[in-house]
């Protein structure tokens, strides 16, 4: 695919149309070292989308290790042998300062992460009171507490939770390569669970684990399909002791052109740049606004370290983009 190519390809998205699977093939189809040519049609898309602001989103890990589930890639996974650290559900004490910290800062949306299958009933109804208590506030709150179904969905909209975050993590016909403890229709039932009680969904996947670019190409239009709202991408970071610790699947290029697959794909949707950025795209990490990102996670992410909020703060300001508000 050529500029020329990529640019009748956005002119036809933004038009209305949906080019269909075989137009994005061309994308994943894009050797990694022409990746440059899709560039300005995916910067195109994000501009229409979110002109020149950066939505900013961070976490708070608040329960961390001894998952029961076998995911390859995972540092908290009972499976795998790290030095990830480990400790309960962090109550509501930990929650609140911690939420009123991030709301002196320039950061909009704040989640809190759980490790394990699921949140347990009695913590989740601790989590609800912590934010409940907060009365109003300027944040978005986000959660990813695991399978829920619609009941603790509502629960949490009620509270003032206003997504759920739940990654597929990888295409229907990759997943069983990387976990076998709870499926994909697992996944995908529980973002539709939060889609029934009224909830906004962010939901993605981790690249750099073994997947093909069709395969990266059949989770973008699956997350079209359900019409998730927001889309974090994650590039694997490997970690002694997991299943994937030697595993070195990706270039700065390759992580850019799954960025562009993604916006081309989902033309309106946040596209939030998150783990592993720093680390893969290296040099190259300030394009990533340019090949079609929306948004990142700043901060640490759940057992590795990130860019500090100053860092990338400077960086926006030098890219000469603005914070969502």
């Amino acid at each position: 695919m050529q500029t020329r190519q990529s640019i009748d390809l956005v002119q036809r998205i933004l038009a209305g149309e949906n080019p269909g699977a075989e137009a994005y093939q061309a994308l994943a189809d894009l050797p990694d070292e022409n990746v440059m040519n899709v560039l300005p049609g995916a910067d195109m898309l994000r501009e229409r989308h979110s002109g020149r602001s950066v939505h900013l989103c961070t976490i708070l890990n608040a329960k961390s290790g001894k998952c029961s589930e076998d995911c390859a890639f995972c540092a908290q996974s009972a499976f795998a042998r790290t030095e990830a650290p480990v400790y309960p559900f962090v109550g509501k004490e930990r929650i609140q300062s911690s939420v009123r910290q991030v709301s002196q800062t320039p950061v909009h949306r704040f989640s809190l992460v759980t490790s394990g299958k699921r949140l347990s009933k009695a913590e989740l109804i601790s989590l609800c009171e912590a934010l409940s208590e907060l009365g109003e506030n300027r944040l978005l709150f986000c959660a990813s507490l695991g399978t829920l179904d619609r009941e603790d969905c509502s629960r949490l909209k009620q509270a003032g939770v206003s997504r759920y975050h739940h990654n597929l993590e990888s295409s229907e016909s990759f997943y069983d390569h990387i976990c076998t403890t709870h499926s994909f229709r697992e996944r995908f039932a529980t973002i539709q669970a939060a889609k029934d009680a009224g909830l906004s969904v962010c939901a993605g996947g981790l690249f750099g684990i073994g997947e093909t670019d069709q395969q990266v190409l059949e989770l973008a239009l699956t997350l079209k399909a359900l019409d998730v709202d927001a889309v974090p991408l994650n590039f694997l970071t490997p970690i002694p002791g997991t299943r994937l610790q030697d595993a070195r699947n990706l270039t700065p290029l390759r992580c850019l052109k799954i960025i562009a697959i993604f916006r081309y794909v989902l033309p309106d949707k946040e596209i939030m740049i998150c783990g592993g950025r720093e680390a893969n795209l290296r040099e190259l990490h300030p394009l990533i606004f340019h090949a079609g990102a929306s948004g990142i996670m700043t901060g640490n992410y759940l057992t590795t370290k990130g860019r500090t909020l100053d860092q990338d703060l400077r960086l926006l300001e030098q890219l000469e983009f603005s914070i969502r508000t």
